[in-house]
Formats: structure tokens, C-alpha cells, sequence
């Protein structure tokens, strides 16, 4: 659909990962690379906005000349691209997620737990390489998630179940019934997360945005699942991916064509190259 908003000049734009810039490959194409090249020589500042921890969002980084902050754990840590500088980082209550991993163990779900930048299993019920590539980040398997929890320094960051869809659809509605005290997202047809209380990739954005000094009106987002909808929702134009959930279509301004072409250089190239900025 068209937008007035197509005629402002958007300084910042947030793109999710996966699913948004890249596929099941991993890999960035050449015209998606390109288009954020060129908005970045116009002047737009680009940063990632995914549930990845830093470690596995900054090759991407990287590829892309990317020099902000960039938004990890769905927004529960930003870190800088380029120097390292921690801003912002939430955890999550240990005695909360005792609580998940006790409610994990009865319905025998698979649970992965982010804890200081690493990965936690009791098992790996799927190809190491799916855990690679989807989730990223040292993987450790332990006997015993809860003694994990209970003995590390560091709260944890996050955690994610890993289910097929129709399975993940009822953990998801489970957790959110049972659970007051996090924010449980969709971030793939595979995952459900819970992230600390509070967090969510549009206050991360509100955030930056307002470190860089620029307004609503001028922020630029992308994404396609449930847990890129509140960025879509804050940002001056927010933009699902063709064949995004219906939740993220319904609260954008413009619905690009699929991943597979290319929607987000498709977004890029005509709200921040056509229009001349």
C-alpha cells in the first residue's frame, strides 16, 4: 500500500535477521547487501534489531558496515558494532527460570537456555548444525540446566524452546497463560522465547533512536515475526515481510514481497533510495 510517510527522510533503519535479511542459508544475498550499501551512503544509519546473541549478530554486522549499537536478545542487550560498549543488557529472575526448566522437564520440551553469551542444553535432539546456524553461540551440554542456573554468576538472558510449529503454538500459549512475569515472543515458526519483563525490540529502538538523535518519524523498521511487532509498531514506518504472521501485517505500513525477493532491498530501495531519501 502507499504511505505519506514514504516522503519523509528516514535517518535510521532497523532490520531484523532472520527471516528479514537472511534465510535458512545464512547468507545475505547481493542485492540485499547492496540496497543497505547505498542507503548507508545516502546517510542511513543501519543497525540489526534480532533475538541473536552479540557474538553471532556481529559477522552480519560486519558484512554489512554496520557502526551502531547493534539490538540483541529481542532487545534485552545492546552493544556497540565496533567497540564493544555495553548500553543496556535485562536478565531474567534465576527463580523464574527454575520455573520454566521444572515446567520443561514434565511436557519433555527441548529448552535452550542463553546464559552469558553461551548456550545451554541437556540434549541436542536436532543436527549440531541447526543450533549453529538458527541459534549461534557457544553450545554447552550440561547434565542439569537448574544446577547451571542456580551456580553461574549471571542471571540468564533468555531462553528458547525449540518445537515444531503446532507443538510450539501450544508452548507458546501455555507459557503466557502460566507465566505474568516475562515476554513470550514467537521468533521462528520453530521457537518460542522468554525474555526478561520489559523487553522488546521497540524500546530497544526507541532507545537508539533517541542516543542517535533521531526522531520516530525518521526510523525505518523490518521484520516478520511476533517478536519484531512492537518496532514495527513504534517506528515512523514499520514494514513486514511478504508472508510474515498476520500479527506483524497487520500493524505495518507496508507489507514487501517474501524473502525470497528480496523484500527487504525491495523496502530499502523504495522508501530510502527511490524516494531520494
Amino acid at each position: 500500500m502507499d504511505d505519506p510517510r514514504a516522503e519523509l527522510s528516514f535517518r535510521l533503519l532497523a532490520c531484523d535477521l532472520d527471516g528479514t535479511l537472511v534465510g535458512d542459508d545464512m547468507t545475505l544475498s547481493p542485492r540485499v547487501r547492496q540496497a543497505l550499501a547505498r542507503a548507508q551512503a545516502r546517510g542511513v544509519q543501519v543497525t540489526l534489531a534480532t533475538g541473536r546473541s552479540f557474538p553471532d549478530t556481529l559477522p552480519f554486522a560486519r558484512a554489512l558496515n554496520i557502526s551502531l549499537p547493534l539490538i540483541c536478545y529481542q532487545g534485552g542487550l545492546i552493544k556497540h558494532a565496533v567497540n564493544g560498549e555495553l548500553f543496556y543488557r535485562a536478565t531474567m529472575p534465576r527463580a523464574l527460570v527454575l520455573e520454566v526448566i521444572a515446567l520443561a522437564r514434565v511436557h519433555d520440551w527441548h529448552l535452550v537456555l542463553y546464559l552469558d553469551e553461551a548456550l545451554y542444553l541437556e540434549d541436542l535432539r536436532r543436527p549440531s548444525h541447526f543450533y549453529d546456524g538458527f541459534l549461534g553461540g557457544s553450545i554447552n551440554l550440561v547434565d542439569d540446566l537448574a544446577t547451571v542456573v542456580q551456580k553461574h554468576p549471571q542471571e540468564p538472558d533468555k531462553f528458547v524452546f525449540v518445537a515444531e510449529e503446532q507443538a510450539a503454538d501450544r508452548i507458546q500459549a501455555m507459557l503466557t497463560a502460566h507465566f505474568r512475569q516475562m515476554v513470550v515472543v514467537r521468533s521462528h515458526s520453530l521457537f518460542v522465547e522468554g525474555n526478561p519483563l520489559g523487553v522488546n525490540k521497540g524500546t530497544a529502538l526507541e532507545w537508539l533512536a533517541g542516543y542517535l538523535n533521531v526522531s520516530q518519524a525518521q526510523v525505518m523498521a523490518i521484520g516478520d515475526q511476533g517478536n519484531d511487532v512492537a518496532m514495527i509498531e513504534w517506528a515512523g514506518l514499520g514494514v513486514a515481510m511478504g508472508g510474515a504472521d498476520q500479527v506483524v501485517q497487520a500493524v505495518a505500513d507496508w507489507v514487501a514481497p517474501p524473502l525470497s525477493q528480496d523484500g527487504a532491498a525491495v523496502a530499502v530501495e523504495r522508501f530510502l533510495i527511490a524516494s531520494g531519501l
